[in-house]
């Protein structure tokens, strides 16, 4: 198969080209055997063949068509990598055996009606084509071939795809970028985190081939934000999502340090601090949220951190090696700081006003099971108190004061109260926000102004799993799915978001997941042994179980998960 794809001119030869009947572009010319035909992007996307190179293919029997039940799934060697294969209603399936999201082994996931759910962070693929359906992570899986042959199960793979275990789905080119007009895109998204960038990405999945400009405050590309809390020395090549390449391939273009000061609905436009205006067809609003910071007398001191950048996070960690850290707040950021500083610090104190950590969000029982775990590695913790002062001795921090008359010692403070969506430079804008700052949306990620979308930290939304409850879900996987559901709907696909959230808490080199929205639950019903760290909490409300926690009892956040995205209900009875 040759394909052949033609230049697009630019604008002044353009003229003379004829315009396709539909007003749009010149079509990219496609040649198969020597006929041309002419598609649009949108109507075919391009798909490779992943065995062109004959070099790059291994064939392996890999079992007996016996050793696999329906409903099982197994891990097989191919000689130059491992397939995850798959038996579901009699038929077989091969894909690649390790989430492209931190590299878990699938094989200990949960299969269930067409779909793998990855036993650590919940990511979704189907096994009929490999894509991803839920997040967290960008790629999807590769797909390989599979044959029956005198009862023997025989994968046909491509090796590169064996050696990577990803895959990146096929994106669009941009075909208006040689007279586009610098002061106006066709999509516009403010905010380059994982909700801007999926956004971004999926527009390109599905043949969108106009202008796309995503605008961040951060100096950097899109990065892994979860890292800087729960591996604080990371450097940015480490955590960064898509190389520099990734977006000049897929003309998404990005432009850092910017901030929106204003968006004018009316006529479309988006006002940035520097005074420059871009009009838009489609926004995405992405902005995430701010850290709250403290009120107290001194804040202004220096080596206090609200950890946003990596550059924040590896300050910390150099600034509190051998010495002492305070952290204030004791939920997901201020732990997770905490026990990784336990081994590069002197000390390690943290300051919380509930009476347990996590208190919200795990509850008590929980919350005293982990604070024991943190005081076995020498976290120290002052409890029911805030601090009323931050002292300073040739203005850097010295001693923090807690309003229960403590003094501690501290060279470096980070502080994890919680934060405020930024949505400040929203006001005059027409667009619904509610009383605490967040933006609303309804299930396709629209807010009440056409062609406005939000996704996010920044949002409220209403969540299937909760009776269509509006909630905020400022969480990882969450931004993902935003994202996509976002991107669909700018397409029109009118697709409405129905996803179980999913989260996770890795501490002392222990993971703590988490699948459901537990706000306002009644009771817990425990399972396993809270002191050995060997348990799964479920959370009720009103005889129903609405979420699900777990440490050291893998894959079943995973499958409660899949029970809820199923839609059906998981009483208390069940489980206790």
């Amino acid at each position: 198969v040759e394909v052949k794809i033609e230049v697009v001119l630019p604008e002044k030869e353009r003229a003379k080209e004829e315009m396709s009947p539909n007003g749009k572009a010149s079509p990219l010319v496609y040649k198969v055997n020597g006929t041309a035909r002419h598609y649009h992007l949108e109507e075919h996307p391009i798909t490779i063949n992943p065995y062109q190179n004959v070099k790059d293919v291994v064939e392996a029997s890999v079992c007996h068509v016996k050793d696999l039940e329906n409903g099982q799934m197994r891990e097989v060697d191919l000689g130059c990598g491992k397939a995850l294969l798959i038996k579901e209603n009699g038929d077989y399936y091969a894909m690649g055996h390790k989430c492209p999201h931190y590299g878990a082994p699938l094989v200990k996931g949960v299969l269930s009606k067409g779909r793998v759910r990855c036993p650590w962070h919940g990511a979704c693929f189907s096994i009929g084509t490999g894509d991803i359906e839920d997040f967290p992570g960008l790629d999807s899986l590769p797909k390989f071939q599979v044959k029956i042959e005198k009862e023997k199960v025989y994968i046909r793979a491509s090796k590169q795809a064996l050696l990577t275990q990803r895959r990146t789905k096929v994106m669009a080119k941009c075909i208006s970028l040689s007279n586009y007009n610098i002061s106006s895109t066709n999509v516009l998204i403010i905010g380059a985190g994982a909700a801007g960038l999926v956004c971004a990405e999926t527009l390109r999945q599905e043949g969108f081939s106009d202008r796309i400009v995503m605008c961040t405050m951060d100096r950097h590309l899109p990065y892994d934000r979860p890292k800087l809390s729960k591996s604080m020395d990371s450097h940015l090549d480490q955590i960064t999502l898509r190389p520099k390449e990734f977006f000049r391939t897929n003309d998404i273009e990005v432009l850092t340090e910017t901030q929106v000061a204003a968006v004018d609905t009316k006529n479309k436009t988006a006002v940035f601090k520097d005074g420059f205006k871009m009009d838009y067809n489609k926004l995405l609003i992405a902005t995430g949220n701010t850290p709250k910071a403290l009120s107290c007398k001194g804040k202004e001191v220096e080596n206090v951190f609200n950890i946003r950048t990596p550059e924040d996070a590896n300050r910390v960690v150099k600034l509190a090696s051998s010495k002492n850290a305070v952290i204030v707040g004791a939920s997901f950021l201020g732990m997770e700081v905490a026990a990784y500083l336990t081994e590069k610090a002197h000390s390690v104190s943290v300051v919380e006003l509930e009476e347990v950590p996590f208190m919200k969000f795990f509850g008590e029982k929980v919350g005293q099971a982990l604070m024991k775990m943190f005081e076995n590695n020498r976290v120290k913790f002052y409890m029911q108190t805030e601090v009323s002062e931050l002292r300073e001795q040739e203005g850097k921090l010295k001693e923090v004061v807690l309003k229960s008359g403590k003094v501690l010692r501290a060279d470096v403070c980070v502080i994890g109260i919680g934060a405020s969506p930024a949505t400040g430079f929203l006001k005059q804008s027409g667009i619904n926000i509610d009383s605490k700052g967040f933006i609303v949306v309804n299930k396709m990620m629209q807010t009440n102004t056409p062609g406005v979308f939000a996704a996010g930290d920044a949002v409220t939304f209403p969540l299937a799993l909760r009776n269509n409850k509006k909630v905020n879900i400022p969480h990882w996987q969450m931004a993902h799915m935003h994202g996509r559901i976002a991107a669909l709907n700018m397409l029109a696909h009118g697709m409405e978001i129905n996803t179980v959230p999913y989260l996770w808490t890795a501490v002392f080199g222990k993971s703590i997941r988490y699948a459901g929205h537990g706000e306002g639950f009644d009771d817990v019903i425990f399972q396993g042994d809270l002191d050995e760290l060997k348990f799964v909490a479920f959370y009720t409300k009103n005889e129903e179980v609405i979420a699900v926690a777990s440490m050291n009892y893998d894959p079943i956040v995973s499958k409660v998960a899949e029970v809820m995205a199923s839609g059906r209900a998981i009483r208390k009875r069940d489980v206790e």
